[in-house]
């Protein structure tokens, strides 16, 4: 990752959004069923919320601002699933009032050799 895209992820750790300490608090030292997952981390020229590098999944938190951004979201997706990576994208909201169902969506997918495993009920994303 360039020097740039470093600084970048380490000011994004220092200035984490409500929702990002939240979920991180619960992915953290392996906490997870002892999966370690990584936050504000660079994978080719993006950064993404969270990694689990050994099971090649991505967790992104989308606030109001991603409405407006919906084909950059795509096409960054496309990019993370070409390279291997299953890409799951929640709410901030999904991740505030309800971490518990998120929680159970990024741990069935972990244990789930399926791309693309079924969202939250409450939202469109997942």
């Amino acid at each position: 990752m360039k020097r740039q895209n470093v600084d970048r992820a380490r000011r994004l750790r220092q200035t984490m959004t409500d929702a990002e300490r939240h979920l991180w608090y619960r992915l953290r030292n392996r906490q997870l069923c002892g999966h370690k997952f990584r936050r504000q981390h660079g994978i080719d020229h993006y950064i993404v919320d969270f990694v689990c590098a050994d099971s090649m999944l991505i967790v992104e938190l989308d606030g109001g601002q991603h409405a407006d951004q919906l084909d950059y979201d795509d096409r960054r997706t496309q990019h993370l699933q070409a390279g291997g990576y299953r890409v799951l994208r929640f709410w901030n909201n999904d991740v505030l009032m309800n971490i518990e169902g998120v929680l159970t969506v990024i741990l069935a997918s972990l244990a789930s050799p399926t791309p693309h495993p079924s969202p939250l009920p409450s939202g469109e994303r997942g």
